[in-house]
């Protein structure tokens, strides 16, 4: 894919420039040219190092680990493209950080996810473009539109090429709060559904875990959006080896691997663990772990804006490409 128009320009910053470049690639439009520095008190200097004047410009920065270092520099990077007179600032945000502090769940919690899209509104983004918020409340928490594409159907696409599909695979929330993901991937594989719970939800201990439906002799897959830690998946998995569970998959859309994660995993022996590219970790992973790329999904839900199509069909990921 080749795009011509002059006034599309795509700008990476430093959270994750090899999805940036596999993007670039997917559309054909080259990356602009950008100097990023932070100076020894922390502070940030951006330098766009091309003329943006009149043009509309689609900025690639996720909000992973350092997660307030990538956040400013991108803020700093709106402003810059402002105050060089672009036409408009789209912010492409494939791991929004700070999505999981979307309510106050005690007295005197702040909104965080709704600080943080107020920050990004006045910085004076028009548009911005993301991926599997962890709520997608928080698509309302921003005061411009805002794309949440899915990456369910990318992993859909991947098991049924394997052949997990049918009644011989179970998908499992690993949490009662996911069943709504796990339910959208098993109407996909055309399987069912079952939920890990805990006695003491806050606790989520595995010996006070329990599962509602059945998993015996079948392949169950785990899903969730963010693997941090590996605690929800490596508890989840002891849950369902006492249920008599044949192998073990899981997958998630955003892979932070965490220190300890790796160690985790490993010990929950799980077969296979599917994340997206949406975070670039330089941390330690099991070997189980493979990268789905999200590139030609963003790449065309960035043309489709650009030219005023509907972004709605990528939301079907598999039946848009097919």
């Amino acid at each position: 894919m080749v795009y011509q128009d002059p006034k599309l320009l795509l700008f990476a910053l430093n959270s994750n420039l090899p999805l940036a470049e596999k993007i670039s690639e997917a559309t054909g439009v080259p990356l602009g040219h950008v100097s990023s520095r932070q100076f020894s008190d922390g502070e940030i200097q951006v330098n766009i190092e091309e003329s943006v004047r009149g043009h509309d410009i689609y900025i690639i920065q996720s909000t992973s680990f350092p997660v307030n270092d990538h956040l400013w520099e991108l803020l700093i990077m709106i402003d810059a493209c402002k105050r060089a007179s672009a036409n408009t600032v789209n912010v492409v945000m494939p791991y929004f950080g700070y999505a999981r502090a979307d309510r106050t769940a005690k007295p005197h919690e702040p909104i965080t996810a709704k600080l943080v899209a107020n920050m990004l509104v006045k910085a004076g983004i028009d548009r911005i473009l993301t991926l599997d918020l962890h709520t997608v409340q928080v698509q309302g928490f921003f005061d411009v539109p805002a794309d949440n594409l899915f990456t369910v159907p990318i992993f859909a696409d991947y098991y049924r090429e394997k052949g997990l599909l049918g009644d011989e695979v179970v998908v499992v929330a690993p949490k009662n709060s996911g069943i709504k993901r796990a339910r959208s991937l098993a109407e996909y594989l055309e399987a069912p559904i079952a939920i890990v719970d805990y006695q003491e939800e806050k606790e989520r201990d595995a010996n006070s875990g329990y599962l509602i439906g059945d998993v015996a002799g079948k392949k169950a897959i785990l899903i969730d959006d963010i693997l941090t830690e590996g605690i929800t998946f490596g508890n989840a998995a002891i849950v369902l080896s006492r249920y008599g569970v044949g192998d073990i998959f899981a997958c998630a859309s955003h892979g932070l691997f965490l220190p300890g994660s790796k160690e985790r995993l490993e010990a929950a022996h799980i077969k296979e663990i599917l994340v997206t590219d949406s975070v670039k970790s330089d941390n330690d992973k099991p070997e189980s772990v493979k990268f789905l790329t999200t590139a030609p999904l963003i790449a065309d839900a960035i043309v489709r804006i650009h030219e005023g199509r509907p972004v709605s069909p990528l939301f079907n990921y598999d039946k848009a490409q097919g």
